[in-house]
């Protein structure tokens, strides 16, 4: 079979996953629970952004952007197959769709009043002060819309750069995303009272919250990732990749000398702070402090430990 040319693999390239399903595989497209995104019929855990064509495939670890990754990672083509399917369309047939303008970042609209965040909250462990402080800093807040909680991520002048948002209803699978546009650099981050150079970092805002909640003390930076991404148990593909969050924290706080990492204790979340302690180690000192049972995080156990003490008050 004949090869490919240079050309041709910059023109495969250049097409996104999202363009390749939407001219070839429209019927496996179905509209996801979160806004702005799409699964497949056949595989519901493969996600894509609708405007940035990311996506990634949570059953099996793997993600990308462009349609060659696609066909390639989902359908199993070898490179060169790939690139002759893509490039079938060129020159003659293929448009490529318009891009699709970057939305500009915008917090959602505050509800009249933070009830609905304050009952999920306190349900799930977290303690009525922690909350408070919070709302009162401008950085959780209650949308009117879909009455999520809003977890708000700002820049050094104060700045609102970046928002998650979590549903407060709690039948059925809870509702998370991030709010279109938001930028990473800037995640969820609960300030130490007075100075510090200590941060510790977890994967969600609400284990922020829930740590505070445990540990009693605001003596250090609680700073989200945002997320994490690690390899399924067992595979270690995956080059490890410093998160954007506490990067950008780094860069902005330079008194900063200690890290402690906080992830879940889970496969993922093992395997994300192993790696972290080692990126990190020699420059700055790095404890591992994960939550004390497996599978857990720490709004798990805040949550454990609010079940136990009401409990405890029932008998």
């Amino acid at each position: 079979m004949p090869g490919v040319t240079k050309d041709q693999i910059k023109a495969a390239k250049r097409i996104t996953a999202m363009e390749f399903l939407r001219r070839h595989r429209p019927d496996q497209l179905e509209k996801d629970a979160a806004r702005g995104e799409f699964h497949l019929k056949e595989h519901d855990s493969f996600k894509i952004n609708e405007r940035t064509s990311l996506w990634h495939w949570k059953s099996r670890d793997i993600g990308g952007r462009s349609a060659l990754d696609y066909l390639i990672k989902v359908e199993g083509m070898d490179f060169m197959e790939a690139v002759r399917q893509l490039c079938g369309d060129l020159p003659d047939r293929y448009i490529p769709l318009p891009p699709v303008p970057k939305k500009e970042f915008s917090l959602p609209l505050p509800a009249e009043n933070n009830r609905r965040v304050f009952a999920y909250l306190l349900k799930r462990g977290i303690d009525q002060k922690v909350i408070k402080a919070c709302v009162q800093a401008g950085i959780l807040y209650e949308s009117a819309q879909y009455h999520n909680a809003v977890f708000v991520g700002k820049d050094d002048q104060g700045v609102p750069r970046y928002a998650f948002l979590r549903g407060t209803y709690t039948r059925g699978k809870p509702f998370k995303a991030e709010v279109s546009g938001s930028d990473k650099s800037y995640c969820f981050c609960l300030p130490p009272c007075g100075t510090s150079r200590r941060v510790a970092v977890y994967e969600a805002a609400i284990e922020t919250l829930a740590h505070l909640t445990l540990e009693k003390t605001a003596d250090k930076y609680r700073l989200s990732l945002g997320g994490i991404y690690a390899p399924v148990e067992g595979v270690e593909s995956r080059v490890f990749k410093p998160p954007t969050a506490l990067e950008s924290f780094l860069a902005h706080h330079p008194e900063i000398t200690e890290i402690e990492v906080c992830t879940n204790n889970d496969a993922p979340g093992r395997w994300a702070g192993a790696h972290m302690a080692k990126y990190y180690q020699g420059k700055y000192q790095v404890t591992v402090n994960l939550p004390s049972q497996e599978g857990m995080d720490f709004a798990d156990l805040a949550k454990q430990q609010a079940v136990h003490h009401r409990t405890g008050q029932n008998r």
